[in-house]
């Protein structure tokens, strides 16, 4: 498996580099450059990112704490599949705390936050279809502006700790599916915030984390290669 740096997973000089290989590779397994399956070494990402393997083994063993490799001894480690189990329990997590994160924001929201929210939606509205990098880096950065203005950015942290797995899911949601629904979604719920509706914000919140129980038995059954079998890792 070629694991060459590209422009856009680059590390930056001068910044902590375990945290940045770490961030770099988990996009790429999420993104399926690296898909389930590939086999990767620690001495060809040390090589490749001029870099010593401390590092390099220091962000294969977070990525193993999220599921997301498999380290196996003298044998190397592999991207692993995709644990439904996984993504319905980020999916609960996500829905408790963020339904309270935006009742949060409706009760305290600012003209300045209005202005933003509108700004994010109508350039997430410009994006084509086919661009999942840069429609789910806008959805990140909705959900994560909304968590900042609760004044809960640990509990982002907590959320994202838990969901790389949904965030497989929803790559590959946002490859076969339209992204005007979701698009249509935080549109409601950035609506419910302006209006100062709590309880309407919350609601929208839950629907619009619960569309990928209606996605994930269509992407596991088109790209049955991407998760685990029932019952086997």
């Amino acid at each position: 498996m070629n694991i060459e740096p590209r422009t856009e997973w680059t590390l930056e000089q001068g910044a902590p580099i375990g945290p940045q290989l770490y961030r770099i590779l988990r996009e790429r397994i999420i993104s399926a450059d690296l898909p389930p399956g590939s086999r990767i070494s620690e001495s060809e990402v040390a090589r490749n990112y001029s870099l010593s393997r401390q590092p390099v083994r220091e962000a294969f063993i977070k990525l193993a704490e999220d599921r997301l490799v498999e380290i196996r001894p003298q044998r190397g480690t592999l991207v692993r599949k995709i644990s439904a189990e996984a993504v319905m329990d980020a999916r609960f997590v996500r829905e408790a705390i963020e339904a309270d994160i935006v009742k949060l924001v409706a009760e305290n929201v600012n003209e300045e936050l209005i202005r933003e929210l509108q700004s994010q939606i109508a350039r997430q509205r410009e994006l084509p279809d086919n661009d999942a990098d840069r429609f789910l880096a806008l959805d990140e950065r909705f959900h994560r502006t909304l968590a900042e203005a609760a004044g809960k950015s640990y509990a982002w942290k907590v959320i994202e700790e838990v969901k790389s797995q949904m965030d497989r899911v929803r790559y590959l949601s946002a490859l076969h599916f339209p992204k005007r629904e979701l698009v249509l979604q935080h549109t409601e719920i950035a609506n419910a915030i302006i209006r100062r509706d709590a309880d309407a914000a919350a609601r929208a919140m839950r629907m619009h984390l619960r569309k990928i129980l209606t996605d994930l038995p269509t992407i596991a059954e088109t790209r049955p290669d991407f998760f685990e079998t029932a019952g086997r890792a």
